[in-house]
């Protein structure tokens, strides 16, 4: 049989005065250390009485004792009632001070273009947050996730989202490494695709992304092909630098790559600027302090290494 775990309204009012009567041993202490009258605190354990529908003390002219009721009563309370105090005390904590379990939502990408330099530091300096990161390509429900916020490139965000800028706008930029292109030739213009292996990104909802290109300042999507599907950039970025073929990535990915020269950029003017990379969350009441510590550390290593990217032009979301 389903049993009914819905407490009744008003099922705890009184609760607090029965344990103080029943720790003091008397009304008059009782109110004195709850800062109330005697009347108002005999009312409160009247309506405690009542509710239950047996006498939880009784009572002389001299001195206050506990009826079996009472004592069965204090039994199960006392405990359960702590157990309440304590509960609310944790969880002001948490709103009072950087403290508890952070959830991320974040895309396989941002792991190492953004996540992976700041985790280190950002765990030594809020020791009492345990940071929780779910990598994912699928655009994830916050709440029916159970996550604190997620960090997305701006074009794919909700409008009923709060959402925290945590780098500049960036290139989308065509690579493809020094041996590939010295077998293949490096394409001068959109239509030399045609010719050339490109690595292609599945979405989460199972669309292969096309390539966002610019074409005279003007945004340009095209279906690309080639031998290798992935539903991730760090895969995309891997096969590209072993010189499978080209691929089109965030460009703060391929900095350390493109500076070692690893891999070449091609087709540069035509790379269209994105909005960013954004921190979004549901925004709702306030911010607790663990998500605005991780949103403040991660905000300061952006400043810290500069603006990422630039380039001419913007593509439709």
């Amino acid at each position: 049989m389903k049993r009914n775990f819905t407490a009744r309204r008003g099922a705890l009012d009184g609760v607090e005065a029965f344990l103080s009567v029943a720790r003091h041993r008397s009304f008059r202490r009782a109110a004195a250390d709850l800062g109330v009258t005697p009347s108002a605190l005999s009312q409160a354990v009247r309506g405690v009485e009542a509710k239950i529908g047996a006498a939880l003390f009784a009572r002389t002219t001299r001195s206050v004792g506990l009826t079996e009721a009472g004592q069965r009563f204090l039994s199960r309370a006392a405990p359960a009632y702590e157990e309440l105090i304590a509960a609310a005390d944790a969880a002001r904590e948490v709103g009072e001070r950087p403290k508890g379990l952070l959830r991320l939502a974040v895309p396989r990408g941002i792991v190492p273009l953004l996540l992976q330099p700041v985790v280190a530091s950002f765990c030594q300096a809020y020791p009492d947050i345990e940071l929780e990161i779910a990598a994912s390509e699928e655009l994830v429900d916050l709440v029916a996730g159970g996550f604190d916020a997620g960090i997305r490139l701006g074009q794919f965000l909700d409008a009923d989202m709060v959402a925290v800028r945590l780098t500049p706008p960036f290139r989308f930029v065509v690579v493809g490494a020094p041996g590939y292109l010295a077998r293949r030739g490096a394409p001068a213009g959109v239509d030399d695709l045609k010719g050339h292996a490109c690595l292609r990104l599945r979405r989460s909802n199972g669309a292969i992304a096309p390539w966002r290109l610019l074409d005279d300042g003007k945004p340009l999507e095209i279906g690309v092909v080639g031998p290798l599907i992935a539903n991730d950039y760090p895969t995309l970025l891997g096969a590209a630098v072993e010189g499978v073929g080209l691929t089109q990535v965030p460009e703060p990915m391929v900095r350390a790559a493109v500076a070692s020269g690893g891999l070449q950029i091609v087709l540069e003017s035509f790379s269209p600027l994105t909005p960013g990379a954004f921190l979004y969350h549901p925004g709702r009441r306030q911010t607790l302090p663990k998500l605005r510590a991780f949103i403040d550390h991660v905000t300061r290593f952006t400043r810290s290494v500069g603006a990422v990217g630039k380039g001419e032009g913007s593509p439709s979301p």
